[in-house]
């Protein structure tokens, strides 16, 4: 069966479990428990003959065999005993539950599983059948999966412009789905074929490090880097379920690429006295910070600079506070055009990402040895905002919308750039401002535009504006009709 034919079959039983209650992401969940095991089978048996570590009364036929209640009560002994195994295992099956509501949809998806020899696909074409299924989730925004998925096409450009080489370390201190390491991944093995024994494995092992804090993400994270034939059954996984802004790790990476998690604070919860949920802005006091602030943007900022290498170049998608924010984004955005090359920004429009009304940039910098010289020179922006429509179903984000910018860029040769802004032409979206320019503006702001913007475009906010309201005026409408027929049943 073809991987799309596959992707189809695996999808449609999502749809089936949405029937019965089990959401898409929850389904993906139970689907990488239930894959791991039947590979793992796989590869044990001849001519590979692998140990994967997996004890007999848990292997795939004492799934495959049982029903009923029985079934039932045998995944979950399964789940929790791997659970207490060491490695890989560990890491995925820590804290499993079965979320599946019946023991029927639980041996239909056993044999959907059975059906298909995992180990004997290419790792390029299980790993798009998986990074399929969690698109498909992303863009299910009630289940709220989005926020951890970065537009593919912006992604990849953003890649492009790094130029990730082969033999060189990559880091995410977010990682999501995985996105960003896989892409890298991609890059290279494109413009690299002919890569020595030497090279794949270090690809394999050691070349890509991620954090995750979500524990259900972190989960995905994994198996879809070892579906794409990072990191095996056994050893250290590559990426490490924690806050990575907690503290310095002390490992130095030649490049990150990121989408840090949007929203303004870091935050914690935990139990008042009185027994209640309250919460407090969460402060990181490291001593490699420039300022210390409870804006978790500007605190990845701080620990992506940390992160790197000198020589080492990291792109970054950040909201426009990080660029305009006085106080602690004030001293950041200085200490970054002091101490490293803050080469290029690129300004993004809304309407790409799967949380709403995100105006956000992606920042590219290079960190520099210690110097008493400004590192900044030239701070080039690219303004892919102004009269920028897209939406994520009718008019969705491209790759072939940012090959402008990829060229503008000049990845080959920064030295070799030009701006397409002028006196003569101004409309021209590629513009540099001089350090002295920057440092002169009101709180060092970089939320610099010099497009006028078209005067559909603020009709287009105010649509999209009332369009919201109407939504939002609907559910409280029906939430009131729910609450008056409870208030009189009580009554009566």
């Amino acid at each position: 069966m073809s991987a799309s034919n596959v992707g189809s079959k695996i999808w449609s039983m999502a749809t089936a479990l949405r029937d019965d209650g089990i959401g898409k992401s929850d389904y993906l969940e139970q689907l990488t428990y239930l894959l791991f095991i039947k590979m793992a089978d796989e590869y044990s048996q001849p001519p590979l003959n692998r140990n994967i570590g997996i004890p007999a009364d848990c292997g795939w036929d004492t799934l495959r065999t049982k029903s009923g209640k029985e079934l039932f009560d045998h995944y979950e002994y399964v789940l929790k005993t791997l659970a207490e195994k060491s490695g890989t295992l560990s890491q995925i099956y820590t804290g499993a539950q079965n979320k599946i509501s019946t023991p029927s949809m639980l041996s239909r998806i056993i044999e959907m599983v059975n059906d298909e020899d995992w180990s004997s696909m290419s790792s390029d074409v299980k790993g798009d059948i998986y990074e399929d299924l969690l698109e498909k989730i992303a863009a299910d925004t009630k289940s709220g999966a989005g926020q951890y998925f970065t537009p593919r096409a912006l992604i990849n450009a953003m890649v492009k412009c790094v130029r990730p080489e082969v033999g060189k370390t990559v880091a995410d201190p977010c990682c999501g789905s995985g996105g960003f390491l896989l892409a890298t991944k991609d890059y290279i093995e494109k413009n690299n074929k002919l890569m020595n024994t030497t090279q794949k494995k270090f690809m394999k092992f050691q070349m890509f490090r991620g954090w995750e804090i979500v524990p259900s993400t972190y989960r995905l994270c994994l198996m879809n880097l070892f579906l794409h034939n990072i990191s095996d059954f056994d050893g250290v996984p590559p990426v490490i379920r924690a806050d990575s802004l907690l503290a310095d790790p002390g490992d130095r990476f030649d490049y990150i690429l990121t989408n840090p998690p949007f929203g303004k604070k870091s935050s914690l919860t935990f139990t008042n006295e009185e027994g209640e949920q309250e919460s407090e802005d969460r402060v990181y006091n490291r001593q490699d910070f420039w300022a210390t602030s409870s804006n978790k943007q500007l605190n990845f900022v701080q620990h992506i600079n940390t992160l790197l290498k000198v020589g080492g170049t990291a792109a970054v998608v950040v909201p426009d506070n990080v660029l305009f924010e006085g106080g602690a984004g004030e001293t950041v955005r200085k200490k970054l055009l002091e101490t490293a090359d803050l080469h290029t920004i690129l300004r993004l429009p809304t309407g790409i990402f799967y949380a709403q009304g995100v105006k956000a940039n992606v920042i590219f910098f290079e960190r520099k040895a210690a110097s008493k010289h400004i590192q900044t020179k030239e701070v080039w922006i690219y303004d892919y905002r102004t009269n920028i429509k897209h939406t994520l179903k009718k008019s969705p984000l491209h790759e072939s919308n940012l090959d402008d910018f990829v060229k503008c860029y000049c990845p080959e040769n920064r030295a070799k750039r030009t701006e397409t802004y002028s006196s003569e032409t101004p409309d021209g979206r590629f513009r540099k401002f001089t350090y002295d320019e920057v440092i002169s503006r009101d709180k060092t702001s970089l939320d610099i535009t010099w497009l006028k913007g078209g005067a559909d475009e603020e009709d287009f906010t105010l649509a999209k504006l009332l369009e919201t309201i109407k939504d939002k005026s609907a559910a409280i409408a029906v939430a009131v009709g729910k609450l008056e027929t409870l208030i009189g049943d009580v009554d009566e």
